[in-house]
């Protein structure tokens, strides 16, 4: 790899700028749809509690989210589909596969330098502090070293949705393709400094308590738990079943994608029907 490869800001152009411009086409027109629904879901917010997008969200999270009210945002009164938490890092999970897919990058197969993993495996020991911390004052009497904040938990999952997307994306890649690109999906700090101002924008703009913009950064962190969790599954099973490094277009990758994304949806389907059945509630556990 040339010194100019490893120069190359993230988001400049790439040889796939056809592909690239469609990649945008298509986020600007979900964009425009999601604010749209938010702006008319939000003029009344008795509709939020009937919207289907939310609801399906909800049902995404509560698999794998606790969703206690007090540890979550709010629409208008109407509760996240995840805790602060894990819409950070979700919506981390989700910024990295949208940026990282505009610029062209989804073959790369190798992770960050070591230098860039040691900063990402750090976000990921902030947030297990913070969580720590924080799962502390369900005691009365236990030890704390501070306050827990929503904006800290926000924070701190999306120091780890990062550092997620960046790990996770490079397997995915070498699982799917026969010829991936043997380079690191980010190679500098100022790749990961761009990322990290794209988190810091999102993270500003849900803490701006903005109706509509909490209605779209509610449903991208719910898909992006929906993407990781069909990631993890697509791996798996090309590995199980050794159908691993085969595709050659995005056109092959069409069928383990789609199998992993149905077996993600049975899933998070049984493990919140489970949780309900036990629970009773969709709304934190029984007690705390």
């Amino acid at each position: 790899m040339s010194r100019q490869d490893l120069t190359q800001p993230i988001l400049a152009p790439t040889l796939g700028q056809k592909t690239n411009a469609r990649l945008w086409l298509l986020l600007l027109i979900v964009a425009g749809i999601l604010l749209i629904l938010g702006f008319y879901m939000v003029t009344d917010s008795s509709r939020l509690h009937d919207d289907l997008l939310l609801q399906g969200a909800d049902w995404s999270g509560y698999a794998f989210c606790h969703r206690i009210t007090e540890r979550s945002f709010s629409i208008n009164g109407r509760q996240f589909p995840l805790c602060a938490r894990c819409s950070g890092m979700y919506l981390g999970v989700a910024l990295v596969f949208v940026v990282i897919g505009l610029a062209g990058r989804l073959r790369r197969s190798s992770l960050p330098p070591f230098r860039l993993l040691l900063i990402l495996l750090g976000f990921i020991a902030l947030m297990g502090i913070d969580g720590l911390n924080s799962y502390s004052h369900f005691f009365a009497n236990a030890p704390h070293l501070y306050e827990p904040r929503n904006w800290l938990r926000l924070l701190t999952g999306m120091g780890t949705g990062v550092a997620m997307g960046l790990i996770l994306l490079p397997a995915l890649a070498q699982t799917l393709w026969r010829s991936p690109h043997f380079q690191p999906i980010i190679s500098t700090n100022r790749e990961l400094a761009q990322l990290l101002i794209l988190a810091s924008v999102t993270v500003v703009l849900l803490l701006s308590n903005r109706p509509t913009l909490l209605y779209v950064l509610a449903i991208v962190s719910a898909a992006g738990l929906l993407f990781i969790v069909t990631a993890l599954n697509t791996v798996l099973l090309l590995v199980i079943f050794r159908r691993d490094g085969r595709a050659i277009s995005w056109r092959q990758t069409a069928v383990p994608l789609m199998a992993g994304f149905l077996i993600t949806i049975v899933e998070l389907s049984a493990i919140g029907l489970m949780r309900f059945n036990l629970t009773g509630t969709m709304t934190g556990f029984p007690g705390l």
